[in-house]
């Protein structure tokens, strides 16, 4: 039945989007993208290397030229710009860490939506009383090396956005708050060598955030000082950033966090929040609905919120200036100013 031009193409594709997303992430397993990162292959060169039956290859490789993330030339496949920049794991912009955390947990987790949404408890590990898997991630080094390199991978894009548009030469310092490995740390502080800077997460980050710093030779302006940033204070510094911070925790906490950052902050000091901003009218930014929906999977309590929100919740902590930039289709930043 079609009435006016209407099909239901575009519902049939969003309802079965889940098979591209599980090409893309088996092929991330798989390490397709860093063997193409080598030099374009034919289907029986990349069959032999990847050990792939000969029923179901070629279908997955056409797959992933339909989708745009390979391109095929006289027979022979080859990444696409993007795929080649954040895929290849020899890349220091390699996101496949969150990808391949996603096909082996996410992926089966989200199957359970349906109980989330009914009962909002978690669906992952701790589900029924397991162990919080980020425990065990952060009590297992090679675990959390990846996972850090993951976040990585995955905060370059938007990172890189943040050290061009913020007014970062009003300032002397910085403290990347939840730094990770360090990715904004380090780019912050390479753009703008007047800057000294701190980056602050749990103890166990130590040597994967230094060894990062001593490769990009800044361990002469930036430091690592470890803490709980729920137990600790802050650290003192110009400037504070919370990036992909927030959205894990409960509207308790994130105006505990806030709250904590204002008291760290000098007057004129500013606290500059990014997150996958969910738009004010909450109708276009899909991704940020989405990733809502994954804290609901994943934690107790986060969510993720608007750019109103966010300046609603910094301005009862006591900042007294705010604004909201978006960065990205899917990422904005909000800075409040003591």
């Amino acid at each position: 039945m079609n009435r006016d031009g209407i099909t239901p193409d575009g519902i049939l594709q969003l309802g079965f989007g889940f098979w591209a997303s599980k090409v893309l992430l088996s092929a991330t397993e798989i390490g397709l993208f860093t063997e193409l990162a080598k030099g374009p292959r034919s289907l029986e060169e990349i069959s032999a290397t990847l050990s792939l039956h000969p029923r179901g290859a070629r279908d997955f490789l056409d797959a992933l030229v339909a989708l745009g993330v390979l391109v095929r030339q006289d027979g022979r496949y080859a990444n696409s710009p993007a795929a080649d920049l954040y895929l290849d794991r020899n890349k220091e912009g390699y996101v496949g860490g969150l990808l391949e955390m996603a096909n082996a947990r996410l992926y089966p987790f989200w199957g359970n939506l349906t109980e989330a949404l009914r009962t909002g408890a978690p669906q992952n590990e701790s589900k029924g009383g397991g162990e919080d898997p980020f425990k065990a991630i952060y009590g297992t080094p090679e675990l959390l090396k990846g996972f850090l390199k993951g976040m990585t991978g995955v905060s370059l894009p938007v990172a890189a956005i943040v050290a061009e548009r913020f007014g970062w030469r009003d300032y002397r310092s910085f403290a990347d708050i939840g730094c990770a490995q360090g990715g904004l740390t380090a780019y912050v502080a390479g753009r703008h060598p007047h800057l000294s800077a701190i980056g602050f997460d749990l103890p166990q980050v130590r040597p994967v955030f230094e060894e990062y710093v001593k490769e990009k030779g800044l361990q002469d302006r930036v430091r690592f000082e470890g803490g709980s940033f729920f137990t600790d204070p802050l650290p003192r510094a110009d400037v504070l950033v919370m990036g992909h911070i927030l959205h894990d925790w409960d509207l308790e906490q994130k105006r505990m966090l806030l709250a904590k950052a204002h008291e760290a902050l000098p007057v004129g000091g500013a606290l500059v929040v990014y997150d996958a901003l969910i738009d004010d009218d909450r109708k276009t930014n899909a991704f940020g609905l989405l990733m809502s929906l994954n804290m609901l999977i994943e934690t107790p309590g986060g969510f993720d919120y608007s750019g109103a929100d966010c300046q609603g919740w910094m301005r009862d902590a006591g900042f007294r200036y705010t604004s909201v930039e978006m960065l990205t289709a899917s990422h904005g930043m909000v800075v409040g100013v003591k």
